[in-house]
């Protein structure tokens, strides 16, 4: 996947965990949780939603690395 794909994924998933998220407002230094307001659930939801439509598993040990929506989008066409 690369990383324009990977953009799009992300930004379809947000929008479907978090439909009141303006997207044109969505820096891509936005960090999930606190920017975006995604409580833990959401989050879930959200690497939940990413799997299905991609395949990419976001193991536990790596939300580290996805905290940021450009670190998700770097993740998703790294593993993608």
């Amino acid at each position: 996947m690369n990383e324009q794909d990977a953009r799009a994924v992300v930004h379809a998933a947000i929008g479907k965990v978090a439909p009141d998220v303006d997207l044109a407002d969505v820096d891509e230094g936005s960090r999930l949780r606190q920017d975006l307001e995604l409580d833990s659930l959401d989050f879930l939801r959200l690497v939940e939603i990413i799997d299905t439509d991609t395949g990419v598993n976001i193991p536990e040990r790596d939300y580290p690395a996805v905290v940021t929506v450009a670190g998700l989008i770097g993740y998703l066409a790294s593993h993608g």
